[in-house]
């Protein structure tokens, strides 16, 4: 939460950190919660945003978040919301749209001019996982591909912001690699991968958007 954070900003943040508590659980569990809490977790990791929205400027930057926000729940949802519409494909192109929101966020946002240069691992990320997956892939190539490298420029992108951005993005970027393993490399995997998919996942969100705030805050007042 921002560095100056008022008792209602820490209150806004209590519905996602329980409810990504419980929804790890559930996976961990095999509960039947697991499905229907999936599809709150963002929604309530936008009411931060929203309670900071009316005190922070630039407002277009609050506006990407919401958009990477709105995509990212439609990617998490797109099983439920569009049941007889391949899910893989929904999900990439939704996704994909909230990376590409992520990083026009972070090129506006930017604390620094240029890339560090250790964000050239993010390269040799996105050629690895291509040759390793890439095979097993089948039809769906093109579209890994794309959605692989969005992803690397999100992790990148994010190098240049606050440092808990920069360790979201990376965060988000092992949620999505080991999720791409348990889609088209799913055989001999452990089954603690499975809720390594949404811890990383919900780490990654959650400090995105909290670092992205913090720092708001305290441009506003300074």
């Amino acid at each position: 939460m921002p560095r100056t954070a008022r008792p209602l900003d820490v209150i806004a943040w209590i519905p996602y950190v329980a409810l990504a508590l419980i929804h790890v659980t559930a996976i961990a569990l095999d509960s039947p919660l697991a499905p229907p809490t999936k599809l709150w977790l963002m929604p309530l990791l936008a009411i931060p945003v929203v309670c900071a929205a009316t005190r922070v400027r630039p407002r277009v930057v609050i506006a990407l978040l919401l958009v990477a926000l709105l995509f990212s729940w439609l990617g998490d949802s797109a099983g439920a919301f569009f049941p007889t519409l391949p899910e893989l494909p929904l999900m990439l192109g939704f996704f994909g749209i909230a990376h590409i929101a992520y990083i026009a966020l972070f090129l506006r946002f930017a604390r620094v001019r240029r890339l560090p240069w250790w964000t050239l691992i993010y390269i040799a990320w996105w050629v690895g996982m291509l040759a390793i997956l890439g095979p097993h892939t089948g039809g769906l190539f093109p579209a890994v591909a794309a959605y692989g490298l969005v992803l690397a420029g999100t992790a990148a992108t994010a190098a240049r912001c606050h440092p808990i951005v920069t360790i979201g993005g990376a965060f988000f970027l092992a949620s999505d690699s080991i999720l791409a393993f348990r889609l088209f490399l799913p055989e001999g995997l452990p089954a603690w991968m499975g809720p390594a998919v949404m811890i990383t996942y919900t780490i990654g969100q959650g400090l995105i958007v909290w670092g992205v705030l913090r720092t708001l805050v305290g441009r506003t007042q300074r």
